[in-house]
């Protein structure tokens, strides 16, 4: 299921346990919010509001409030000794989506523990890896050396090209 919401005048398209970054809203690390300006709820059936979706919700995690990258902003007008820089930081919030909710259902209060990762083992074929190694070794040795003997060549050409020395006039 996927629902698209409005927040801080942009609209997001958001599935369960997105993460994603809006502009500034209120909330602790931790906490839940929610946003009811669900413009559109779709999965098997899509149902677009009429401007939004009645009794349609979005839940989300705030993960942190942080600030992005500096943005320089520097105008100038040519001929006319003017210039002017100011800089600044826009503050945002990163959310994890934990549940799109509908007809007037109210969200869980606590964020839902995240299923762990599941790490796959290392590969135990050792002794192809050991072997394919020697080979692309070996191969990389005879490139270097093609590749030397090409550099050698250029050279010894560009020595014979040279033209002697211009003799000054003779007065």
């Amino acid at each position: 299921m996927f629902a698209v919401f409005r927040t801080g005048g942009k609209q997001y398209r958001v599935v369960a346990e997105d993460v994603l970054r809006v502009h500034k809203i209120k909330g602790e690390p931790g906490e839940i919010v929610e946003f009811g300006e669900v413009l559109v709820v779709g999965g098997n059936s899509v149902t677009l509001g009429a401007p939004t979706v009645a009794g349609a919700t979005v839940a989300a995690e705030v993960l942190e409030q942080a600030r992005g990258s500096k943005i320089i902003v520097f105008k100038k007008r040519r001929r006319k000794n003017s210039r002017r820089k100011r800089g600044h930081r826009e503050e945002f919030t990163l959310l994890r989506i934990t549940e799109i909710l509908t007809n007037g259902n109210k969200p869980s209060k606590t964020a839902q523990p995240r299923p762990k990762r599941v790490t796959a083992p290392p590969p135990a074929a050792t002794e192809i890896a050991e072997g394919s190694e020697v080979t692309t070794e070996g191969a990389a040795s005879s490139k270097r050396k093609a590749g030397t003997k090409k550099a050698e060549k250029p050279k010894a050409s560009l020595a014979k090209a040279k033209k002697p020395a211009a003799k000054g006039k003779k007065k």
